[in-house]
């Protein structure tokens, strides 16, 4: 599910309501914001925990990706592909962006990494 809008239109609260609702459920839910996400990926590499990570990502039945496209993804666009890859086919994914879908390409600098993430977000988004 792909949720964009301005500043202040809710969308922070719907998705973590929808990640409310899957936990109230039972299913494994991971929240993160983005730019927090990318620096943790980057320490991961670092540190050689990043199988680790994306292994921790992929057991989850929802992925929810807040503030996709702050700022500018630059050079990091890969690391956000990689956990969108881990992920893609075994849960679910919520992106909530200030970004209209056409504007995606943007935040990431390499146009075929911004190419591939978002032709696997759309290609079964609501």
């Amino acid at each position: 599910m792909i949720i964009s809008g301005a500043t202040g239109t809710g969308k922070t609260c719907l998705s973590c309501a929808f990640g409310n609702g899957a936990c109230r459920q039972g299913y494994k839910t991971h929240y993160n914001q983005v730019p927090e996400l990318l620096e943790e990926i980057r320490l991961s590499r670092a540190d050689g925990t990043y199988i680790r990570l994306l292994t921790k990502f992929g057991r989850a039945r929802l992925l929810i990706l807040d503030d996709f496209g702050l700022g500018s993804h630059g050079n990091r666009g890969q690391r956000t592909f990689g956990v969108i890859e881990e992920c893609q086919s075994k849960c679910s994914i919520v992106i909530a962006s200030q970004l209209p879908l056409d504007s995606g390409r943007q935040a990431i600098s390499n146009l075929t990494v911004a190419n591939a993430i978002l032709d696997r977000l759309v290609h079964s988004a609501y």
